[in-house]
């Protein structure tokens, strides 16, 4: 039996600021927008890791979808890109970036994911960015270290896992980050983390209202947050996925994923030592 994912494995080793601290000092985060039509997924994973603490986040995109972006972006950054190598330029000075959401299940979502895993940025591959190794799972993993962080729900665990979900999700979860040599976050109303080493925990407290459009995108950005600020892989997977829960449970019906990044200083709040 595995342990419960529970504060008080994490949370003497969250990152909080000090006296002298400064937005760089505080990590900075990517984000890997979609095109001009898919802009949203990208836009609440900057809102997340904003809220949970990076001092710096930037999203990067195709120059045409900066003009629907440019408008709807306040104090998270913008720049344009028109290739892997780009990419890659833009996201060297990152601690951290998340790539899938909205991203397309094109080719050249993969060859950003392998333009970025050049960089020293820790890596959060969601969504698109998962899907789209269905049929060649072993290039994705090609481009993983142990800092970076799986998070796919069932259906894209089975399109890169196919069938090992019959041995139950710890399991799973924990042969899946053995295999993938990362953290993998398994999502559902149990939640599992997984890290390579064998580490497993099991969120306990899951909420139903999590389970609107959006909200995966929120946690990718909550975790690519935590890594930003230097926090282990696990350590953060696991503190963004019990954040994330506590956050819905306090808005609780009505909820949608808009409303999350918005109700993490509640969280943060009660967590910090001060």
């Amino acid at each position: 039996m595995n342990p419960i994912n529970d504060p008080m494995t994490w949370q003497s080793r969250l990152p909080w600021p000090g006296a002298e601290a400064h937005k760089h000092a505080r990590g900075r985060l990517g984000v890997v927008s979609g095109g001009a039509y898919s802009t949203g997924a990208a836009r609440l994973a900057a809102r997340a890791g904003l809220r949970i603490g990076a001092g710096l986040v930037k999203v990067f995109c195709a120059p045409e979808a900066a003009p629907v972006l440019a408008p709807a972006l306040e104090a998270v950054m913008l720049a344009s890109f028109v290739s892997g190598d780009q990419l890659a330029a833009l996201a060297e000075p990152m601690d951290a970036v998340v790539i899938g959401p909205a991203a397309g299940l094109t080719e050249a979502t993969a060859a950003n994911v392998a333009a970025l895993a050049r960089t020293g940025a820790a890596l959060v591959i969601d969504a698109d960015a998962l899907t789209l190794f269905r049929d060649r799972p072993g290039d994705l993993f090609a481009s993983l270290d142990r800092d970076d962080v799986l998070t796919p729900h069932e259906g894209e665990f089975e399109r890169l896992f196919p069938g090992l979900l019959a041995e139950g999700r710890e399991t799973a979860a924990q042969e899946a980050a053995r295999r993938a040599g990362c953290v993998l976050v398994l999502k559902g109303s149990a939640t599992v983390i997984a890290a390579p080493d064998g580490r497993c925990a099991v969120n306990g407290n899951g909420t139903p209202w999590l389970a609107t459009a959006g909200s995966g995108d929120v946690l990718a950005g909550m975790i690519g947050g935590l890594l930003a600020q230097h926090m282990e892989s696990f350590d953060a997977a696991c503190a963004a996925v019990w954040m994330h829960a506590d956050a819905a449970r306090r808005f609780g019906p009505g909820l949608i994923a808009e409303d999350l990044p918005d109700m993490i200083p509640g969280v943060l709040a009660e967590l910090y030592p001060g």
